[in-house]
């Protein structure tokens, strides 16, 4: 094992006084009408500003004395002792017995961080070095294929974290690809999405990047087998060489070098990152290598500088002006003192519309969590469950739910002030950006206030009833670019570890998903083998309806 910094132990702020402080104040009838009504220009207070972000939280259901409580439960934890020792490489994740330096990813070529003797920045620069030569040959035309064509398609081949962040980056930024070389991910296990992706391309022009920490994850290799014989197949039409094949055609992207080499990667083509690198935290390392192919590597750097802009405001900002630590702040004050057991987020842009699935893992995986790191059992809410879609959509989709029904449920409005403002001629397009902003801030008023945000519309038909009082936040964005999008990811990375603090529990573990894996096995093995099924009732009936329906269209086919 490394020897990295032992783990702190920090004091709790479920013992705090401020603690009992929010229970007390939870009690509180909260209406978020009438703290407006209290407090006319709270909108003046209640925000926020940095890195081309701006956040208004003053339809949440605080007011001063809740925040300056919530200040007081930061305090009680050591939160600034906790930031200052997630950003210096201390063993944050406890239960791996490891740092999460996420953040050293996007450290500039300058800074300085040491590591259990090594030189992180180093490190991290000459991977990244690595990364731009790799996508600038593709870029470029000068990767060929096996017949000699150019590249152009790359095919990600990932799950998880190895999927979601890249997908989200590339369809978000997509308005900054500046070449004709198009991207796609994979992650189904199943096989369907690789197979209609396959059908679109050409095995001579395509290139697979096979991304996995571990280069263990049955989902990742199963799909990597089945591109790998596409190719073969279609390769000894024309070239007798595997070797060739797959140094012309596959990129690895793990901590393991052993295993890449074993599947038969070229080193060549081997990009690493780190144990210290979780999953859901990797799009800033080489596991955007397809962010970098479609937008360039010089803005895949601007990406990483936003994301760095928000690192240095999280560890210097104090904490009444810090966006990541008010946002999480928040979240705690909802799901663990005001039961709100659900959070929602919406952009109103469709291309953020990968966002709300990126953040559904990066804090659903997590802060899922019931135990603290001692291992004691929680005795309060953490993470509510967490949905979203673009505005528009979930307008049609669940917003009756959100006006009408009858649960209490946060949300996040996203948006972006400017849009097609370079675009002179783009006069309609203009209109449905100024159009998806009215709509961004209509709702966010109407959830808050109900049918009392337009006095002249209140209803006494119960039907048409809005109570009004969900609370929401909203974020606005200058102008969606790498820099400001980085600073956004950042940020709600921040706020997963503000609440993971307060409540005490490992953000950095997912421990939760792998027994599923580990039975996942011997199920395929039972199914594989045709073997008896040994689980319980249901699963082995589940079992054997799947062998008779299988066994059965087997037998017709053959009869065919």
């Amino acid at each position: 094992m490394t020897d990295y910094v032992q783990p702190n132990i920090y004091p709790q702020a479920r013992t705090s006084t401020a603690w009992q402080r929010l229970t007390a104040l939870a009690q509180q009838s909260w209406s978020i009408t009438a703290l407006f009504a209290d407090s006319p220009k709270r909108a003046e207070y209640f925000r926020v500003t940095a890195a081309s972000l701006y956040m208004d939280y003053s339809k949440q259901c605080v007011d001063d004395e809740v925040m300056q409580a919530l200040f007081a439960l930061a305090d009680s934890c050591d939160l600034q002792a906790r930031i200052d020792d997630l950003l210096q490489g201390a063993t944050v994740n406890s239960s791996e017995q490891r740092p999460a330096l996420h953040t050293a990813l996007r450290l500039p070529k300058d800074a300085k961080l040491t590591v259990a003797g090594t030189d992180v920045v180093n490190d991290v620069h000459e991977s990244l070095d690595q990364v731009e030569r790799l996508a600038n040959r593709i870029r470029e035309g000068t990767w060929r294929g096996f017949s000699g064509k150019a590249i152009t398609d790359v095919v990600n081949i990932g799950v998880g974290g190895s999927d979601l962040g890249p997908l989200m980056v590339t369809s978000a930024l997509d308005d900054w690809a500046d070449t004709d070389i198009a991207v796609h991910f994979v992650s189904n296990m199943d096989g369907s999405q690789l197979d209609n992706v396959l059908k679109r391309l050409s095995p001579e022009t395509t290139v697979f990047i096979i991304s996995s920490k571990s280069f263990s994850t049955v989902d990742t290799l199963s799909n990597a087998e089945t591109a790998r014989t596409w190719l073969f197949d279609a390769a000894k039409l024309r070239l007798g060489s595997d070797d060739s094949v797959l140094r012309r055609h596959f990129i690895g992207i793990s901590t393991h070098a052993a295993r890449m080499c074993e599947w038969g990667i070229h080193p060549e083509n081997q990009l690493k990152f780190w144990e210290w690198v979780g999953g859901r935290f990797s799009l800033w390392s080489a596991i955007g290598l397809t962010v970098a192919v479609r937008i360039g590597m010089d803005n895949f750097r601007a990406l990483l500088a936003g994301a760095h802009n928000m690192d240095e405001h999280f560890a210097t900002t104090s904490f009444d002006k810090n966006l990541p630590v008010i946002l999480g702040l928040l979240a705690v004050w909802n799901s663990s003192f005001l039961d709100i057991h659900a959070h929602t987020v919406l952009p109103y842009d469709g291309r953020l519309h990968a966002l709300p699935s990126y953040l559904t893992q990066l804090e659903m995986e997590s802060n899922g969590k019931s135990v603290t790191h001692q291992g004691d059992t929680l005795d309060h809410n953490t993470c509510p469950i967490l949905w979203g879609e673009v505005g528009s959509n979930a307008q049609h989709a669940f917003y009756q739910l959100l006006h009408q029904g009858t649960q209490q449920v946060s949300c996040d409005f996203i948006a972006c002030v400017a849009h097609y403002h370079h675009q002179a001629s783009a006069a309609s397009l203009q209109y449905q950006h100024q159009l998806a902003l009215a709509n961004c801030l209509a709702q966010s008023r109407v959830l808050a206030f109900g049918n009392a945000s337009e006095q002249q519309g209140i209803e006494a038909d119960s039907h048409k009833h809005y109570r009004g009082n969900q609370p929401s936040t909203t974020l606005l964005l200058d102008a969606l670019t790498p820099y400001s999008l980085g600073a956004l990811i950042a940020l709600y990375e921040h706020k997963v570890y503000v609440m993971a603090s307060i409540w005490d529990v490992n953000p950095f573990d997912q421990w939760g998903v792998e027994m599923g894996k580990a039975v996942a096995t011997s199920v395929h093995h039972v199914l594989a083998e045709q073997a008896p099924a040994d689980f319980d009732a249901s699963t082995n009936a589940l079992l054997r309806h799947i062998q008779q329906y299988q066994n059965g269209a087997s037998t017709a086919a053959h009869k065919e």
